[in-house]
């Protein structure tokens, strides 16, 4: 009997690759995004149900939680991938963006994951994967609404493992490095004021140092592979890296204290 993912994000990057991968593999997917109707790849395939969620909008998680149920029967795994980042410095963000930062990244995916266990609790069963990031662990200049944001993944999920365990449901952090995704794009809030000069060194090591990291960015299918392993591989493992880069920082994070990682940084990225 195939089992069933439901993925918010899934039009772009590492949600469409994980919808691939999986349905590759013969599970049921649930596709979700905020516009279905621009979809035309995943519409094709078989076992997979494209449908409307936006993690700031209540009913369209009802609706495609409900959905998702009613065409296939239950929901095995979740995977909470919506999401964006905002970077530049916090002056350049009226509150109204801030909120929006941590409404998507966060209650959104709280919200999600809601509407979810109540099934999962029925059935005893289920994964749940919240994709955090490298940027959950540390910090680079000007991200502070973003980390702030990826932070409170890892925190949130690894409390929520010690209640959901209970419940026969597994918890999964999976934690990307630099992705090859549309991330630096559409999902790529940059804020700036040029008049604030005192922030514009800053602003052109932060762009000098993403542009020379290219090179180094894994494919999202890396990271569909990780999503895949931490939800079938029976484990109570809590945090799976995805990428060499992210492996090789948070080696080093783990390694050296704050003041020579921090220190480190600064002399890479020329601040």
């Amino acid at each position: 009997m195939s089992k069933t993912i439901l993925i918010t994000g899934a039009s772009s990057g590492i949600g469409k690759a994980t919808a691939r991968h999986f349905h590759a593999m013969g599970w049921n997917v649930i596709a979700t995004m905020r516009h279905p109707e621009r979809e035309e790849e995943l519409t094709s395939l078989e076992n997979t149900l494209v449908t409307r969620l936006d993690v700031l909008d209540s009913a369209s998680i009802d609706q495609a939680v409900a959905s998702g149920i009613e065409r296939f029967g239950w929901i095995d795994a979740l995977l909470n991938n919506a999401g964006y980042g905002a970077y530049g410095p916090l002056e350049a963000f009226d509150m109204d963006s801030i909120r929006r930062q941590f409404d998507t990244n966060v209650i959104g995916l709280l919200a999600v994951t809601k509407a979810v266990l109540p099934h999962m609790r029925a059935t005893r069963s289920g994964t749940i994967v919240n994709i955090s990031s490298i940027g959950g662990k540390m910090t680079f200049p000007l991200g502070t609404l973003y980390h702030g944001t990826k932070f409170a993944v890892e925190g949130l999920s690894e409390a929520l493992h010690y209640e959901l365990e209970a419940i026969g449901v597994k918890m999964k952090i999976i934690e990307p490095g630099m992705i090859r995704t549309d991330f630096g794009g559409r999902s790529f809030d940059f804020r700036n004021d040029e008049s604030m000069v005192e922030y514009q060194p800053t602003v052109k090591c932060l762009f000098a140092a993403f542009g020379s990291s290219v090179t180094q960015a894994s494919a999202p299918e890396v990271v569909a592979d990780a999503i895949y392993i931490a939800v079938t591989d029976g484990s109570n493992q809590l945090r799976y890296t995805a990428g060499e880069d992210a492996r090789q920082l948070m080696a080093n994070r783990k390694a050296q204290d704050d003041d020579r990682f921090i220190g480190g940084l600064k002399a890479q990225m020329d601040l």
